[in-house]
């Protein structure tokens, strides 16, 4: 009977070390508890202070993991596995997970911040409503530039790039949508065209382009502008913020034929578990001050109209970083294009870039 008792007992206690070895498990991959919240958000995009901040206002904990491009987050979360409460796509994503019925609804009642959000940067085509997702930051994609490298060049056109004195000075984000809708816009064509003909005028105009093309490159473009290793860059507005920070020599400007205007917002993946804790953080970073506090940090535009009097005049009327409504109403967010178009504009700058080599 001794022995049937320790063996038991020993039976016991290995289940309780399994029960904590599986908690502390599923806690650092991501699965929330009611004192915990996991955050998949971009590198190096939110002001650490305001978990701190978070967690001394709310008592709960933030677990923050990150990812590298928004195909990478979206197979991770279709995935399943992780848990997470809170992500932060892009707009096109945003669209594409609301399809494949990845988000959970926001209860707005439970947001009385989001009052605080620019009622233009609300109610984008990716998310009629802001069913699914709660405006986080925005921007542009434009031209990084040295006045002093590029002669009479001002950019106010994308047909400057094709400039011959610009031959081996240019940098490109390495990224489709935004290579291929640069060379569409430099048409006048929609950077959502979806028209054979045109794609293939603007991937006969990009080759054109190749020999100005020092590189595509990715998160290193910054460092690489800043150093002057070329003169001109074709950069998301953040990094150009980030980028003139280092090199105030530079310039950014977003030409008159069109661009992108693009939003990251958060949303809630339908495995979260902590979904009281995910509206609490939500309404947190849409408080004005917390809001100011980071894009200050980050270094990108804030979509938060009560933010904008709480940040410094030398941000906050910037209008390269700020752009008035009538200029970002001639931009245009990426549409969810689909898989088959998605693969192929991927193909199209594939061979721009086989043609680069």
């Amino acid at each position: 009977m001794k022995s049937l008792v320790r063996t038991f007992i020993a039976v016991i206690v290995v289940a309780a070390g399994l029960l904590i070895a599986i908690n502390r498990l599923n806690s650092s991959q991501g699965y929330s508890g009611a004192d915990t919240l996991t955050v998949y958000n971009w590198g190096d995009y939110i002001d650490p202070d305001l978990l701190d901040k978070f967690k001394e206002e709310t008592g709960i904990k933030v677990i923050y993991q990150t990812f590298d491009s928004n195909e990478a987050m979206m197979t991770k979360i279709e995935q399943g596995g992780t848990t997470f409460d809170i992500a932060v796509p892009s707009d096109y994503a945003i669209g594409k997970m609301r399809q494949e019925n990845l988000l959970l609804p926001i209860d707005h009642a439970k947001l009385p911040n989001l009052a605080n959000i620019d009622p233009r940067f609300l109610s984008q085509s990716f998310d009629p409503g802001n069913v699914y997702s709660i405006p986080y930051f925005w921007g542009t994609v434009g031209i990084v530039y040295n006045p002093e490298l590029v002669g009479n060049l001002k950019f106010d056109s994308w047909d400057d790039l094709w400039d011959p004195s610009l031959r081996n000075n240019i940098l490109l984000v390495d990224s489709a949508r935004e290579v291929i809708g640069m060379g569409l816009n430099s048409l006048g064509y929609s950077l959502n065209d979806t028209d054979e003909t045109h794609l293939q005028e603007a991937l006969a105009k990009l080759k054109k382009l190749t020999p100005n093309v020092k590189a595509l490159v990715g998160d290193e473009i910054k460092m690489l502008l800043a150093g002057e290793e070329a003169a001109v860059g074709l950069v998301w507005s953040g990094d150009a913020s980030e980028i003139m920070d280092e090199n105030d020599k530079l310039d950014y400007v977003i030409p008159k034929d069109g661009s992108n205007l693009w939003f990251d917002n958060m949303v809630i993946p339908k495995t979260a578990r902590n979904l009281d804790g995910a509206l609490k953080f939500m309404n947190f970073m849409l408080d004005p001050a917390n809001a100011a506090q980071n894009a200050e940090y980050v270094g990108y535009a804030t979509p938060n109209g009560k933010a904008m009097p709480l940040l410094p005049a030398e941000i906050s009327e910037d209008e390269r970083f700020y752009p008035a409504p009538d200029l970002t109403d001639k931009l245009e967010v990426y549409d969810n294009l689909g898989k088959r178009m998605l693969a192929h504009y991927n193909e199209l700058f594939l061979e721009f870039k086989m043609h680069k080599k």
